[in-house]
Parts: C-alpha cells; sequence; structure tokens
C-alpha cells in the first residue's frame, strides 16, 4: 500500500482468523447482511490449553452456520 494514502482511507492488514471474523463483522453491521459458512464433513481438532503434551477434542462440522447482521432498534 502507497504511503500517499490517506490514514483514514487505509485498512490495516488482518493477521488472525479472529481479527478478520470482527473485521468483517464491523464493517457489514448496520447494512442488513449476512454472512454464510458452509462446512462439509469438516473435522477440528481443539486444544484442551496451551503446550506440548495438551489434549485434544474432535469436532466434526456437518452444516452451516449463518451470521446476519441488523441494526438495532
Amino acid at each position: 500500500m502507497s504511503d500517499s494514502v490517506d490514514p483514514e482511507e487505509r485498512i490495516d492488514e488482518t493477521t488472525t482468523w479472529p481479527d478478520l471474523a470482527i473485521g468483517l463483522y464491523d464493517r457489514l453491521t448496520g447494512r442488513n447482511a449476512e454472512i454464510v459458512y458452509e462446512f462439509e464433513d469438516m473435522s477440528v481438532d481443539v486444544p484442551s490449553g496451551t503446550g506440548e503434551d495438551v489434549e485434544h477434542a474432535s469436532w466434526r462440522l456437518d452444516g452451516t452456520v449463518r451470521v446476519t447482521t441488523r441494526e438495532q432498534d
């Protein structure tokens, strides 16, 4: 990105999945937007903590997660 871009218009680079999700949700809120994630037989190993000797729970996702944004009344 060029240094000549107005700082107000600059979008910071996202480096983590949570930051990406938060940024996307913030941009879509108030625009009646919808985010849809579809998973087909996806498996995720979720750690019980940090470190080398942690146990993992295996989560299986098969279906749709739908996030809808709207303005509050």
